[in-house]
């Protein structure tokens, strides 16, 4: 009996002790919780999570990435970003939608003029000229011919349609650079599903040949979007003419943001002169071919292949009215359309294209209107007594107070 009180009393005290080393150990954990919580919720707070490193996002706009890489667009030579440039910009200029003037009265229509033939029309004199802005006649400040310097943006589709092209594209603007004159310069924009700059202003054709190297294909045409923001990006105000030689389709895979009222207008402002190499007739004749094969089987073959022969109707269609685009586009900026029947002869065309940009008149007036109102002035060139085709674009819009 005293044995059982003795161990039951032992095993008593045994129990006591564990249940204190319990509750004590339970009272230090949660004290340690209670203290990481809020510290790890604090850290969460003021440590925001570093997302998951990705490579470059196809934006609109792509900077150059070539080793040793071309000035990059964002960054203007100077070290100026191009939000501070954008910054200067706004400050020196009336409005953003103020059109990229000579100074703040004078005006600079670059003129193409070719015979019946033609050929290009030189020896012109600045009586020969007469220059009407919303039909009154305006009067003449200066004529000269080839003197003063051209920016050309070169601009290729880099889709799966002309993406065959690369090589005679290659050679022909490397044989561009060769003819444009020697203070003349250039950049070398690619689109496809996204508009990326190669090369930012240059004069050198080694630089172009290595941009020319990194083309590669993509798979849409954001054409709408390269022009647009090759006008906005690229053309800066100075006293230089601008042109942008574009090959392409014409054909936008609906993919960008800008529409082609919008790229029109960008280029009016800017004052940029385009010129359209179209690959509209090459591809066009593979179509017709291809229709003339499907539709020269028997019944049952033309029944079978009623789906395809839809499908390349349909693209005629669409190839006719990217053409009378384009056409459209050229007129309006004072370019011209070009329809090369092969990718071979793009060396010819190119070398076509830097003889007119040698041979252009600049034609300076001061306007009659005065108003600052941002209006559209439409502008004409008539060339006197003489039947000649006079190119220049249809107008340009007036700065803002």
């Amino acid at each position: 009996m005293t044995f059982n009180t003795e161990t039951r009393r032992h095993r008593d005290t045994a129990w006591r002790k564990l249940r204190t080393k319990l509750c004590l150990c339970v009272s230090v954990s949660l004290c340690l919780i209670l203290i990481c919580i809020p510290t790890a919720s604090t850290q969460n707070r003021a440590r925001p999570s570093r997302p998951a490193q990705t490579s470059q996002a196809p934006g609109p706009y792509v900077q150059p990435s070539a080793d040793p890489p071309p000035p990059n667009p964002w960054l203007k030579p100077g070290g100026e970003p191009q939000k501070a440039q954008a910054a200067k910009q706004a400050n020196e200029e009336v409005n953003e939608d103020e059109v990229v003037r000579i100074n703040s009265s004078e005006v600079l229509l670059p003129v193409t003029v070719r015979d019946s033939s033609g050929a290009l029309v030189t020896g012109l004199t600045r009586k020969d000229f007469k220059v009407f802005e919303d039909g009154r006649e305006q009067p003449l400040s200066d004529l000269s011919l080839r003197q003063v310097p051209v920016d050309v943006a070169l601009l290729v589709d880099a889709s799966s349609s002309v993406a065959e092209s690369f090589e005679d594209f290659r050679r022909a603007a490397e044989e561009f650079a060769g003819r444009v004159a020697e203070e003349d310069r250039f950049c070398l924009v690619k689109f496809d599903d996204r508009v990326e700059l190669l090369l930012d202003w240059s004069k050198s054709r080694l630089q172009l040949r290595r941009a020319l190297g990194r083309l590669s294909t993509g798979v849409f045409t954001r054409f709408n979007d390269a022009l647009l923001l090759s006008a906005r990006e690229q053309f800066q105000k100075n006293e230089r003419r601008r042109a942008l030689v574009v090959l392409s389709d014409g054909i936008d895979s609906n993919r960008g943001s800008a529409t082609a009222e919008a790229a029109l207008r960008a280029l009016l402002e800017t004052q940029v002169t385009v010129y359209a190499i179209a690959n509209t007739e090459i591809e066009r004749a593979r179509k017709r071919s291809e229709l003339d094969n499907l539709l020269g089987g028997d019944d049952a073959s033309v029944r079978f292949n009623q789906l395809r022969i839809g499908d390349l109707r349909e693209s005629l269609r669409v190839l006719d009215t990217s053409e009378q685009n384009l056409g459209a586009l050229t007129r309006a900026t004072g370019g011209r359309l070009y329809r090369p029947q092969s990718f071979r002869s793009l060396g010819s065309v190119y070398a076509e294209i830097a003889d007119e940009l040698r041979h252009q008149y600049a034609l300076y007036y001061t306007p009659t209107n005065a108003a600052r109102d941002g209006r559209f002035r439409r502008v004409r060139v008539e060339v006197e007594g003489r039947d000649y085709d006079v190119a220049t674009r249809v107008g340009y819009y007036a700065p803002r107070r």
